[in-house]
């Protein structure tokens, strides 16, 4: 027998190429395994989570009806909590699960930034649309601000509601401002009608129709409109008001009355002095002699009074009639108020009883103790007054 030893190496190699090859996919296999039951068990978990989250959302999260958009309206109060909002939403069936909106809200820093208004939502969205919606404030306010500002009078008022379309009949608004008698509830309003010269008031309601700034509804008619700025003159003029008030012998309506005149004779820095020289004068029964209380009744804005002007025919001419007018002449302010029952007593004690415009720009005054000290002190401002007349066009 021969021996072949070519065919000898040959299975020799082959066995041994076999066995390489054997080793390699098992090395092979070893790295790849671990990975591949990670890979699978990896996207098992994920399956699962995934159905977890489908289950969770389609109950908690998703929107009510994706196919749903028809709209609806919403209204977010004033004051609303994130809860309240939350509640409501579930209420109109806007999103599933109140709890979950309202912890959504709070985490994504919706909550302190919902706002007021009215709007259109519907129940395809998502609860995030829904957040983001109520936060942008885009939504119909179903709130809105009003100002009144201090010294303005019944018409002003009424000019300044219509103009922001508060009101819609300012001739209306007018007529209940001067019978005041929709009104009477409110006590003061009350001592006016009754009082015995409601009848000489160009308005009954004037000076009670508070200045602030107000929050109202869109929807407010004029009487919650005129009712709200009542209630605030009650709120500012507080029981010690009106124990002061008894105390210098004065009743609510004659302080209102002195405060408007306050308020539309000087600015703020002057009231308490101004109020001395009016008290003094009401004591020592002189007349006021105060140049707003015309210019209420005649309309008139120029600084510089004509003899004409001065002899008008009206209660409210405190150069002809002593004592104080029939009522206030505007809204006073709350600073206006308290002069009127705090005046300047050093200054009463000093003997002052005359004031007059030194600038009319600045609204600052020159007060005088006697009568030729005004008269001299009128001969030198006039001529600035009717040059600000003048340049102004007043009428």
């Amino acid at each position: 027998m021969k021996w072949n030893r070519q065919e000898d190496y040959t299975h020799d190699q082959l066995v041994e190429d076999r066995e390489y090859g054997l080793y390699w996919y098992s090395w092979l296999w070893g790295l790849v395994r671990p990975v591949l039951v990670f890979v699978c068990s990896l996207l098992l978990l994920i399956g699962l989570i995934s159905y977890g989250w489908g289950k969770i959302s389609a109950q908690y999260i998703d929107p009510v009806d994706r196919d749903d958009t028809t709209p609806i309206t919403f209204s977010v109060a004033p004051g609303d909590s994130l809860t309240r909002v939350s509640n409501n939403l579930k209420n109109q069936n806007l999103i599933r699960d109140r709890s979950v909106f309202k912890y959504f809200a709070d985490f994504m820093g919706f909550g302190q930034k919902i706002q007021s208004g009215e709007y259109t939502l519907s129940r395809s969205m998502t609860i995030n649309q829904i957040a983001d919606q109520l936060t942008s404030g885009d939504g119909k306010p179903i709130v809105r601000n009003i100002t009144v500002i201090p010294g303005w009078t019944i018409e002003q008022i009424a000019d300044y509601l219509l103009k922001e379309n508060a009101i819609k009949d300012r001739d209306l608004f007018l007529q209940k401002a001067k019978s005041g008698a929709e009104f009477a509830a409110y006590y003061y309003i009350n001592d006016v009608l009754v009082g015995g010269n409601a009848q000489a008031r160009k308005y009954a309601l004037e000076g009670y129709l508070a200045p602030d700034t107000y929050e109202i509804y869109t929807d407010a008619s004029m009487d919650d409109i005129i009712k709200k700025l009542l209630s605030q003159t009650e709120a500012v003029f507080k029981e010690p008001l009106h124990a002061r008030a008894e105390e210098i012998g004065m009743t609510m309506d004659q302080v209102m009355t002195l405060a408007s005149l306050i308020e539309k004779e000087a600015k703020t820095a002057d009231f308490n002095r101004v109020s001395a020289v009016f008290h003094s004068r009401l004591k020592q029964n002189i007349a006021l002699g105060s140049d707003v209380t015309i210019k209420y009744v005649t309309g008139t804005a120029r600084m510089a009074l004509n003899r004409e002007d001065l002899a008008l025919q009206s209660p409210y001419n405190t150069y002809t009639n002593k004592g104080l007018p029939p009522g206030p002449i505007c809204s006073p302010s709350p600073a206006a108020i308290l002069a009127a029952l705090y005046p300047d007593e050093p200054f009463m004690a000093e003997g002052y009883l005359y004031f007059c415009s030194k600038d009319p720009g600045t609204g600052e005054l020159h007060f005088s103790k006697t009568l030729a000290e005004h008269e001299y002190a009128v001969s030198v401002y006039a001529p600035l007054w009717e040059a600000y007349d003048r340049r102004t066009n007043a009428q």
